[in-house]
């Protein structure tokens, strides 16, 4: 038995003690856990190290999907270090299993595990950890318990031996879309309905999947998939899952991801307003607004929360020619974009949503990875502020260009297509040598030198996406 599986099987024999008085993380084994960096609290810190988090992959429920290895090795082969999982069981393809057992009458027992689902669960985990890449769990899904996905979900009373439509309160039907909120299975919890008769199922399946992450250094978990339901809801996992956690003797990391796409409303502020329980933010749903906005919006998330800052994380950027809102700009330009506003604009984990809707872990995300890998290597990410107004950026057109920096020491330029702006160094000194990056390309193409004092005029080489990099020569 691997050491990997002997941690599980150790926090699992934790977790069905069912303690309730905390107890004391050991310090040598927290030092190396996924946690906000502890010099630099926008950003993530994984084995003692500041890391900032890219990825894209084919699915949302990776632990599923065929051929895992081959794909976190092609992940990691172009630079990126975290994946999605939710932990959906939905029949959006032909390979997915049921978490539960499904008895020879067809209904489940929800008393009974399906051992294939958790192997798989258990497989990605320790593929992941092998490889240094950061898993983002999203404990539940509304589209997995609605519509057509209910109407074979283990937990439909007509699917399960365990309780009845009477008994539950769930109907056998839900045909609306899961956004109007109508769906009492995210109602259970006492601060809402307190259904004593669901929510223990559900508690049951969540201490199982605890079972195999609690003791894993490389987990966050997000309570929801862009919910639109109450914050008692999200808030009831948050602390279930800490305190299971605690008493395992770990500290674990965690947000909720709200659906309104203005991620200025009011509905995110629950997660905003409460580092206590959430120490991470997550607004994966600003990737659905274009352009100026994108890169405005996701810059007032980061001053609101600069009296308490944490990671900002989007693990879904939507944007490509397959998707479903071409005619509003969600197209691939606009992924490639939102990629790079994230990374300039401070985020600390950005995220190519899956196909149709993203760009996956297509040629064309990859080479966004790669490009942001050799970027990272020449720019002090960790220690660069946005110029969130464009302040530093003259003669400047709306989404054409966006500057991070070290103030006097390091600038970095983003070209969405191509242009010409002026960087204002009048208030620094010295010579800076300047590198051009051909995005689309992952290539270093062209050098150039800029004198503090005035306003250097830079002009990308050519139409397209490029990085000016600018370094005060020593």
């Amino acid at each position: 038995m691997t050491l990997h599986i002997l941690c599980i099987v150790a926090a699992a024999a934790v977790l069905a003690m069912a303690v309730h008085t905390p107890a004391v993380a050991d310090e040598a084994r927290e030092a190396g856990r996924i946690k906000p960096c502890a010099k630099h609290p926008r950003y993530w810190q994984y084995k003692g190290k500041p890391v900032v988090l890219l990825g894209g992959s084919v699915d949302d429920n990776l632990f599923q999907i065929p051929k895992l290895k081959e794909h976190l090795d092609l992940l990691q082969s172009a630079g990126g270090n975290v994946i999605r999982n939710t932990m959906s069981d939905r029949p959006d393809h032909d390979y997915e299993v049921k978490a539960f057992r499904r008895r020879d009458d067809g209904r489940y027992d929800l008393n009974q595990w399906n051992d294939e689902y958790w192997r798989r669960f258990e497989r990605m985990l320790r593929l992941t950890a092998e490889r240094d890449i950061i898993v983002q769990i999203e404990v539940w899904d509304r589209f997995d318990h609605s519509r057509g996905n209910w109407d074979v979900d283990p937990f439909n009373p007509k699917n399960n031996v365990n309780y009845t439509a009477e008994q539950s309160g769930l109907a056998p039907v839900y045909p609306e879309h899961p956004g109007r909120n109508k769906q009492p299975f995210f109602f259970t919890v006492p601060k809402l309905r307190n259904n004593t008769v669901v929510l223990p199922w559900q508690r049951r399946f969540v201490e199982k999947m605890l079972s195999y992450t609690v003791a894993c250094d490389h987990v966050l978990y997000c309570m929801d998939n862009e919910t639109s339901g109450s914050p008692e809801w999200p808030a009831y996992w948050a602390a279930f899952i800490r305190e299971k956690a605690r008493a395992a003797g770990v500290a674990v990391e965690l947000t909720e991801m709200w659906d309104k796409w203005d991620v200025r409303h009011k509905t995110h502020r629950a997660t905003f307003d409460h580092p206590e329980l959430y120490t991470f933010v997550d607004i994966s749903q600003n990737s659905q607004t274009t352009g100026q906005a994108n890169w405005d919006h996701a810059q007032w998330v980061r001053k609101y929360l600069a009296k308490r800052p944490r990671p900002m994380n989007e693990t879904k950027i939507y944007g490509a020619d397959t998707g479903k809102w071409l005619e509003r700009g969600i197209n691939t330009v606009h992924g490639k974009q939102t990629f790079w506003r994230n990374l300039l604009g401070g985020f600390a984990s950005s995220r190519f949503h899956r196909p149709p809707s993203g760009l996956g872990l297509s040629d064309e995300a990859r080479a966004q990875l790669r490009s942001a890998r050799l970027l990272l290597r020449e720019l002090d990410i960790f220690r660069c502020e946005p110029d969130a107004g464009g302040a530093l950026l003259k003669d400047r057109g709306d989404n054409e260009a966006y500057l991070t920096r070290v103030d006097g020491e390091q600038y970095a330029v983003y070209f969405t297509d191509g242009g010409a702006v002026g960087l204002d160094l009048a208030k620094v000194s010295g010579t800076f040598r300047g590198r051009w990056l051909d995005v689309d390309r992952s290539r270093w193409a062209g050098s150039f030198d800029a004198k503090g004092g005035a306003v250097a005029t830079l002009k990308a080489p050519a139409g397209g996406q490029w990085i000016a990099l600018l370094v005060k020569a020593r």
